[in-house]
């Protein structure tokens, strides 16, 4: 089976290393989705010189997936369009659109066809849900979304909901041909050290691209060659 590939201009950007903002949520007084506002958070960025744009990626979102709240879809939608719009104007240097996947496979997979159908190049895929799963359990998830769309991985620090993954995971995940990148920020050196051997001895170095999202350490991430 053919996995669905990032285009060339997508990829382009993520390997030139670029700023992805994870996007605030814009809520009006009634806590429904202030459109408004939401629009002009992703035209600031596009206007602020961003490489790509995550949606519904930082732990303050989990909630709107929950269909008591259902703004999960919406938020997808409205981003989607609006960066589409934008990226009119700048074909060979688009805006990447990011949408982040969540929960265990029915969901994860509910959510990658989602964000495929608005037109995401990239999923980042959170595997918070599934702490207690088996390393064979974890990759069988992820190739299951990769199946719908490309993956950019994320490794969470657990203190925030995340899990530990050692180097064997990284290793086997850089394994799927359509992974493109991984962001990584499990505030940990030894931890990150995994992931950048993963990448390496996987023979992927040129291919996979990593972002840092180590807040603790992001200055010596960046130094790093």
């Amino acid at each position: 089976m053919s996995l669905p590939r990032a285009s060339r201009e997508v990829l382009g950007v993520i390997k030139r290393g670029v700023v992805i903002p994870a996007c605030p949520l814009a809520l009006d007084a009634a806590r429904k989705l202030d459109e408004k506002h939401q629009v002009a958070l992703l035209r600031y960025y596009v206007a602020a010189g961003v490489g790509a744009v995550a949606i519904g990626v930082h732990t303050t979102q989990f909630e709107i997936r929950d269909p008591a709240i259902a703004l999960f879809a919406p938020l997808l939608t409205l981003a989607a369009q609006v960066i589409a719009e934008m990226n009119v104007a700048r074909p060979a240097n688009p805006v990447v659109r990011i949408s982040g996947i969540c929960g265990p496979t029915k969901q994860a997979t509910a959510e990658a066809e989602l964000a495929a159908s608005l037109g995401y190049d990239v999923g980042m895929l959170s595997l918070s849900a599934l702490r207690d799963a088996t390393e064979d359990d974890l990759i069988a998830h992820c190739k299951s979304v990769s199946r719908i769309i490309p993956l950019m991985g994320f490794y969470l620090q657990p203190a925030v909901g995340g899990r530990i993954l050692p180097y064997s995971f990284w290793r086997r995940f850089v394994e799927i041909e359509n992974v493109v990148a991984i962001k990584v920020a499990p505030f940990n050196r030894y931890h990150t050290l995994d992931v950048v051997r993963g990448v390496a001895l996987a023979g992927r170095e040129s291919e996979v691209t990593l972002y840092t999202g180590n807040d603790d350490n992001i200055i010596a991430d960046l130094l790093t060659p």
